[in-house]
């Protein structure tokens, strides 16, 4: 993880010159970006799905929006049906 941190330090010096964070702040908040982007589709899937459970959605309505979704991440994974979906989830 230092080695990540280091070779962002131009990054973290731009957060820290124009926002209120101090300098651990922004390195936190700059690898919990890249940790969100290095979420492969299918932890996304399975998180997303836990999230929107959570949040009292059924399944239907899940996967519809999870299959929205998917294509509007950084790097969008191609276009999977819902059944795939479904097997990420549940095997």
């Amino acid at each position: 993880m230092l080695d990540r941190r280091a070779s962002y330090d131009d990054l973290i010096d731009h957060l820290v010159g124009s926002t209120a964070l101090r300098r651990g702040e922004a390195a936190r908040v700059v690898l919990d970006v890249l940790a969100y982007f290095d979420e492969t589709t299918e932890e996304f899937v399975r998180r997303r799905h836990r999230e929107l459970q959570a949040g009292g959605a059924v399944n239907s309505v899940i996967f519809e929006r999870i299959a929205a979704e998917l294509p509007h991440r950084a790097v969008a994974p191609p276009r999977l049906s819902l059944r795939q979906l479904r097997r990420i989830v549940y095997g």
